[in-house]
């Protein structure tokens, strides 16, 4: 299970200051590109999760995820989650063919499970429902692990601050006094990135 504080920032003025004032505990920028998958008739969607290739830094590296059963409450996102490494180059293979994804990584425990807990046949096909960019600043601030995300989509662009955490309603509270001590505006994130992406609209 994986936990986080997720707190959604107003504009790129907002994220700016807070990029600024934390620069000094800054240890790393990931560019990303999210691509995700499901069947023709919306299998994993329907029941709650997500099937995603995520690309880091020109394709430096490639992490396959699968998430489901996704709560959110008061900022605080709690999802199921499991992650593979595989190659780019068949990641790419993936994304080019994406009727091919399941055949190309049928060895990939995941894919086992979305056909085992999905109900996803030999004879099915996945398809690719889209991507989005996120351009993630990673910060080493008070033993929390900050990311500070600019994510890009086809109908505009979103701004949150993240953080995993064991203890995420004292770690909220951290974060929350770093905001307002700063006079950076906020407000508790309603939905994930997936989730605003299928829904082709930012938050209010």
């Amino acid at each position: 299970m994986e936990v986080e504080v997720k707190l959604r920032l107003p504009d790129s003025n907002s994220h700016q200051k807070l990029s600024i004032i934390l620069s000094s505990f800054h240890t790393k920028t990931l560019i990303q590109e999210n691509i995700f998958f499901d069947t023709t008739n919306s299998k994993l969607s329907s029941n709650f999760a997500a099937l995603r290739l995520r690309f880091y830094n020109l394709d430096s590296y490639c992490i396959l995820s699968l998430k489901a059963k996704p709560t959110m409450s008061d900022g605080i996102s709690r999802v199921e989650e499991q992650e593979e490494p595989i190659d780019p180059k068949i990641g790419r293979m993936c994304v080019a063919e994406p009727g091919q994804l399941l055949g190309l990584l049928e060895s990939s425990k995941i894919i086992q499970r979305v056909r085992r807990e999905f109900g996803v046949g030999e004879n099915e096909v996945l398809v690719c429902l889209g991507m989005f960019r996120n351009v993630r600043q990673v910060f080493d601030w008070k033993g929390l692990k900050l990311e500070l995300d600019e994510t890009i989509y086809d109908f505009g662009t979103s701004y949150e601050i993240e953080c995993e955490s064991k203890e995420p309603e004292k770690d909220k509270k951290l974060i929350e006094g770093l905001l307002k001590g700063n006079g950076i505006e906020f407000s508790y994130s309603e939905a994930n990135k997936f989730a605003v992406f299928r829904s082709g609209k930012l938050p209010r």
